[in-house]
């Protein structure tokens, strides 16, 4: 698992326009809690923040605090709707050997069988795992797969020590056979014979 040092500084003001102000300095506002602990409200430097959360479920080793370091996972990313850049974050306090539950996302490999189509229900699956060897994702391959079948969330092999977290019998992907062209224009030739014609609805009204 990826871990990433950043350094902090904690946040005395508080507010919209003390955030403003953060953030135009570079910096991200944040809190850091858990553990029974009271929130610490602290800033991040942006550019690495961001460097940082590209890798999914990174844990974040808190330097420039009070006492040791801390190890922390991001638990809530608030970003700009437009610009999409960082407005806040929610870090959740871990020690090694603890462990927290988390998505990860699916990754699929290989190619299904011709002239059928892929329909994932799920892009992350809820897994629990030991705070300092969260898996970066879970892999499925799907080759030879064909229309009717379909892998559900006890199908997917985790990683030693990784348990799942949601019901093991969630359909994570199925595999659906594609319509031919003639299907479709039968379909097509049927619901426009079963639908009455405006002028045929009028008359029925009359």
């Amino acid at each position: 698992m990826s871990e990433v040092r950043i350094a902090a500084e904690p946040r005395t003001e508080f507010g919209k326009g003390a955030a403003r102000r953060t953030r135009r300095a570079g910096r991200v506002p944040a809190v850091l809690y858990g553990h029974g602990t009271d929130p610490q409200h602290i800033s991040l430097p942006g550019h690495e923040l961001m460097l940082a959360l590209k890798t999914s479920n990174v844990l974040l080793r808190v330097q420039g605090l009070s006492g040791a370091d801390e190890l922390a996972l991001p638990k809530d990313v608030q970003r700009d709707p437009v610009k999409g850049f960082l407005e806040h974050i929610d870090l959740l306090l871990v020690k090694s050997g603890e462990k927290v539950s988390v998505e990860i996302p699916v990754h699929l490999t290989g190619e299904i069988v011709s002239g059928n189509r892929l329909d994932q229900q799920l892009v992350q699956i809820a897994v629990e795992a030991e705070a300092t060897h969260i898996p970066q994702s879970v892999e499925i391959d799907v080759t030879g797969l064909d229309a009717g079948d379909a892998i559900y969330a006890k199908d997917v092999k985790l990683p030693t020590g990784v348990t799942l977290a949601v019901d093991e019998d969630a359909l994570v992907l199925q595999i659906v056979a594609e319509k031919t062209a003639e299907q479709a224009e039968a379909e097509l030739g049927e619901g426009a014979a079963e639908a009455p014609s405006e002028a045929s609805a009028a008359e029925a009204a009359e």
